[in-house]
């Protein structure tokens, strides 16, 4: 090992292991702040160890350089990665400390002349097939009549400092909930993870149950109740564990030191997702960036279909394709936005970021920012080469037989709302006109305003929830002025085009809601009348005093109608 490239190497492995212990100093914190109700902690916390990659990679670029006295040159680099593989062999977390070196590269080269062999593309140290999950895991066998036991002597084991109350209607409840299932009259064989899931105001037990056909969920929420913590539900079935993880909602903290163990537990729960979008659920979304792009690359060789534009209403900000195969969106900030957009490139990178960092509450699709992203040129149809030439020539660049487009994001694909609408009819109509009054309605609680409120900018997923994709106006709840339009008795004002009041920049008017979104007759009449509120300014201030005042609403990410119900009206 070359003795300048060795030390070089080590101080990269140091950046990688100072950030893993920080980050599980804030993730082993979610404990103590769910116990105390702090939910402005919650949410301080979460954003904190978002940032907290980007703050370790930038010191340890610095620290690097540094130490060489300028930018390393490519035979430097080369060697660089050579010492870093032999840090790798024993290592606790080598593909977590791959991506932390990647990301190191990538900046200390400011993303310029990125070189493939010397990034990790592929793994250096080859994945661990089945792992010994006794670390992360308990094990119990519940006998039948012996359920609520077995719960409760659980419960007592992960050692809260909150007791629990009603706790016999909520194992009796879980009980039943297994009866229903045809699950109580059999022995189960549990295993959970040993530690909870923290993410807003709950905690989760994560279990599954073990079956010769498959592993089954086994998911306990945990909320605050009026002195002392409450069973909330039981979750049974592989879709409402994929909607728990699903990727419009904030990271989990669950405190374990090999994530790895993590994803390999909750595969079999989440059959549907990616691993790439278990990392992120975890909270490991950088290294998940790593792995969507290694599967990305995997399905390019598996696969002939072209990129092509995405389906829907263009867009006046971004340019959206998609590969039909690939269940994923690209999403380019364009050079010139369409009138009205007044907006610039850096706000709209500026709201991704927010909404990145903010509680999505079901409702903000994740995505994934990537910087010279290469594309076979032979993939891209014809339509869609004219159209980013068209509009973004300045973020593209073409080399030999590659696309490099120099910045996007990725996002999953969804069913825009406005074409699901045209389809839908009857319950189906009314379902996705609900959804879309919930969503609006937990952004809202959530503090954020979507600002464009059109259909098309929402989509829906294939559990059939409505979520928000098109961030470029988005705005916090407490920025906005929202304002009753001013009555007038005159007929000229009324029959005017344009706004016979003054408009400020932050100036919202629910009333106008109504024009655009009820257009149509059958959306009209499929409507909810009790959500009509969403259209009185009235309701969107009482929503900002509700925020002011520092109350976080309650989301569940799970139906209402599954909530354990309790004998003296608490849920």
């Amino acid at each position: 090992m070359n003795s300048r490239t060795g030390e070089m190497a080590h101080i990269v492995m140091r950046g990688f292991d100072a950030f893993h212990r920080y980050f599980l100093v804030i993730t082993q914190g979610a404990k103590s702040r769910f116990e105390a109700q702090d939910w402005s902690g919650v949410q301080l916390a979460s954003r904190r160890r978002i940032w907290l990659y980007d703050e370790y990679v930038n010191n340890t670029v610095r620290a690097v350089l540094d130490y060489n006295r300028g930018p390393l040159r490519h035979h430097e680099l080369k060697a660089l990665k050579q010492s870093f593989n032999d840090l790798l062999i024993g290592h606790p977390n080598p593909d977590m400390a791959e991506s932390f070196y990647n990301s190191v590269y990538r900046r200390s080269t400011r993303h310029r002349s990125i070189r493939a062999e010397n990034l990790y593309i592929h793994p250096f140290v080859p994945q661990p097939g089945e792992q010994d999950l006794s670390s992360c895991t308990w094990r119990y066998t519940m006998a039948p009549g012996e359920i609520a036991h077995t719960l409760r002597a659980l419960l007592a084991r992960l050692k809260l400092d909150r007791p629990f109350i009603q706790l016999e209607q909520g194992l009796t409840q879980a009980e039943q909930k297994l009866a229903e299932q045809g699950l109580a009259d059999a022995s189960l064989e549990l295993t959970v993870i040993n530690t909870l899931f923290y993410r807003n105001k709950g905690a989760y037990l994560i279990g599954r149950l073990e079956r010769p056909e498959g592993p089954l969920p086994f998911i306990i929420p945990l909320i605050h109740g009026d002195g002392g913590l409450l069973l909330d539900t039981l979750l049974l079935s592989h879709d409402d564990a994929s909607i728990l993880f699903g990727f419009a909602r904030a990271y989990f903290m669950v405190w374990c030191p090999g994530p790895s163990l993590l994803v390999q537990f909750l595969r079999p729960l989440l059959p549907n997702k990616s691993d790439y979008e278990i990392y992120n659920a975890i909270g490991w979304q950088k290294h998940g960036k790593t792995i969507f792009y290694r599967d990305f690359l995997q399905h390019l060789q598996h696969s002939k279909d072209n990129f092509v534009p995405a389906r829907g209403i263009k867009g006046m900000v971004m340019c959206v394709f998609t590969l039909p195969s690939f269940d994923v969106v690209f999403k380019i900030i364009k050079d010139h936005f369409t009138p009205p957009k007044t907006v610039d490139r850096d706000t709209v990178k500026a709201k991704y970021r927010l909404v990145k960092q903010h509680d999505r509450v079901g409702r903000m699709a994740d995505t994934m920012e990537f910087t010279n992203f290469e594309l076979p040129l032979n993939r891209i149809s014809p339509e869609l080469l004219d159209e980013l030439q068209r509009e973004v020539p300045s973020l593209l660049t073409i080399k030999d037989d590659r696309l490099i487009i120099h910045h996007l994001y990725t996002e999953r694909r969804m069913t825009p709302l406005n074409l699901y609408l045209d389809q839908a009819e009857g319950e189906q109509l009314s379902d996705a006109l609900e959804e879309y009054a919930n969503a609006l309605k937990q952004l809202a609680a959530a503090n954020i305003f979507p600002g464009d409120m059109l259909f098309k900018n929402f989509g829906v997923t294939r559990h059939g929830r409505v979520i928000f994709y098109d961030y470029d106006e988005i705005a916090y709840m407490t920025e906005c002025h929202f304002r009753d339009i001013p009555r007038t008795d005159h007929l000229q004002d009324q029959l005017s085009p344009e706004p016979w009041y003054s408009v400020g920049p932050s100036d919202v008017f629910p009333e106008e809601f109504k024009t655009f979104l009820l257009y149509n007759p059958r959306i009209r009449a499929a409507f909810n009348e009790q959500h009509m509120e969403l259209f009185s300014a009235q309701y969107w201030r009482q929503l900002q005093r509700n925020i002011e005042q520092g109350r976080v609403a309650d989301i569940f990410p799970y139906r209402r109608r599954q909530r354990f119900k309790y004998k003296d009206g608490e849920e």
